[in-house]
């Protein structure tokens, strides 16, 4: 059985920076591309990051030069580094897997709630 596990949110000032981290298990996790993505109160789920294999990310405009995505194969870990944080980024923020040669994200974790103040 897959499970994706986030934790690291909370809330955080303007300019703030926050951790995520995301446990992979039940799956051959160096098999998968982990991305990161996030929903606002009454917005669409968005595309954040993706790590589509170490040292290869790819990032939402929205995001690039603030976040970072990083992964550990040893540890079946995803992290995602937020830094100088502004209220447009709180959202739920979930994990995904996706087979490297699937179409779709296969797997999502629960989300976490990142919480941003003005």
């Amino acid at each position: 059985q897959v499970q994706l596990v986030e934790s690291g949110g909370g809330l955080v000032q303007a300019g703030g920076s926050l951790r995520l981290s995301c446990a992979a298990s039940g799956l051959t996790f160096s098999s998968y591309l982990m991305g990161w993505f996030r929903q606002a109160p009454g917005k669409e789920r968005e595309f954040v990051a993706v790590e589509r294999r170490i040292g290869n990310p790819y990032y939402a405009d929205s995001v690039k030069g603030r976040f970072t995505i990083s992964r550990d194969n040893a540890k079946n870990m995803v992290y995602l580094q937020m830094d100088i944080l502004e209220p447009e980024d709180t959202a739920i923020y979930y994990c995904a897997a996706k087979g490297r040669l699937a179409n779709e994200y296969a797997y999502w974790g629960q989300g976490t709630q990142v919480t941003v103040s003005s």
